[in-house]
């Protein structure tokens, strides 16, 4: 077996379906195996997706332990002599897949690579690529230094930015999302330590395969990244579970930055946790969690006429009003998608692509060519009959 995919899902079925779509596409012609970890979804995954995958290997944990035993339990059924970690929000390419493992063939000082991650607006995605954190590091990051300062390798350590990300570069730390290892460097260092609950896991990793003499990189080949859902509740409970790990990682690589940074960290925590658990309830009510920061306006919609048909009921059946753009199109006869409309696209805030009539690989290439723009992706497909954009997903209400 060439390569094993582990694939952790948490309440996140219709994602998790887009993901393994793709990636049975991205696997033709690569002897490989993919077993998805649920940690305790109540969403229904596991009465909707095994039927659905039959080729997938479905295990259903009772409880949830985290990012870290759930890749632990998957690797346990892995054969493969590649495994790649890969996160379900996400969208594979053909080229990202099929590259990798040459480069993992070709590279045998490569213990871990990772790829160049593309955000919903076509953006690069800054953590496609990171460095070790140091106090320093940590502080750049916290102040803003590195964002103002990317071409520094004093102030943009964090993320590297001083790197071509058109070129292959030697990296420090590779991201959780899409993380590809050799089996013979897990062997070496062991797989994923659990005191990590969520974050930096990857990172305690990535450190640990440099120390034993491997080199991790970092490869041009983009997959697209949701980044989770973009409510006020993610966004928070991300930061807390953040601070809280680096804690960890810090007391177990680097006691010295430890002592430094305990009580700043701890601080942090604390806030994070007290906003969290007291004060946002006070103030916004019990169920300030659930609201969304998504706004649906006006979508471009690029496909078939049947997905244009089945998109615009489900617009109309979930109130989602606007001056929507409906073009009849396929990969043949309009390759440039979007681009090839004689329109201001500043006027749209999603544009959305039928998987059936493009190729996903294609839908990444077209939406990098308008990075940071007012628009992020959308997909439709006619066999799932579920649209998805970056912070939610629809079906027809009947």
């Amino acid at each position: 077996m060439k390569l094993s995919i582990i694939i952790i899902n948490y309440n996140v079925k219709y994602f998790l379906e887009q993901c393994l779509r793709a990636v049975k596409i991205s696997t033709e012609g690569i002897d490989s195996e993919v077993i998805v970890v649920d940690n305790a979804s109540t969403d229904g995954s596991n009465d909707y997706l095994p039927q659905r995958f039959p080729w997938v290997r479905w295990i259903a944990s009772e409880v949830n332990c985290g990012f870290s035993h759930g890749n632990n339990i998957g690797f346990g059924y892995t054969s493969g002599e590649y495994v790649l970690m890969l996160n379900p929000d996400t969208i594979v390419t053909r080229e990202a897949m099929l590259r990798c493992v040459e480069f993992m063939d070709e590279n045998r000082d490569a213990g871990a690579v990772g790829v160049k991650m593309v955000n919903r607006d076509g953006s690069f995605a800054l953590e496609s690529r990171r460095g070790i954190v140091t106090p320093w590091v940590s502080l750049c990051k916290a102040t803003g230094l590195c964002k103002r300062y990317p071409d520094s390798k004093i102030f943009g350590h964090y993320y590297m930015s001083y790197l071509d990300k058109e070129q292959v570069n030697e990296i420090e730390m590779v991201s959780g999302a899409f993380m590809m290892l050799r089996r013979s460097a897990i062997d070496k260092v062991g797989f994923l330590d659990e005191q990590f609950f969520m974050y930096w896991e990857d990172s305690d990793l990535s450190y640990r395969i440099m120390r034993a003499g491997y080199k991790n990189y970092y490869l041009p080949y983009p997959i697209l990244h949701y980044k989770g859902e973009s409510s006020v509740s993610s966004k928070l409970r991300y930061r807390y579970w953040l601070y809280y790990s680096l804690q960890i990682f810090f007391k177990k690589h680097f006691p010295l930055y430890n002592i430094l940074s305990y009580i700043p960290l701890k601080l942090v925590v604390f806030l994070l946790k007290f906003q969290i658990h007291h004060a946002n309830p006070i103030i916004y009510g019990r169920n300030w969690d659930k609201r969304e920061s998504d706004t649906l306006r006006n979508f471009i919609v690029v496909g078939s006429a049947k997905a244009n048909n089945e998109v615009r009921e489900i617009l109309k059946s979930n109130g989602v009003k606007g001056e929507h753009l409906f073009v009849e199109a396929d990969e043949s006869n309009m390759p440039q998608g979007h681009l090839s409309l004689n329109v201001d696209l500043s006027c749209y805030d999603h544009v959305l692509y039928d998987c059936d009539s493009y190729s996903y690989d294609t839908v990444i290439r077209l939406l990098q060519l308008t990075p940071g723009n007012s628009m992020r992706l959308a997909t439709y497909s006619t066999e799932t009959k579920v649209l998805i954009t970056d912070g939610a997903v629809y079906l027809k209400k009947e």
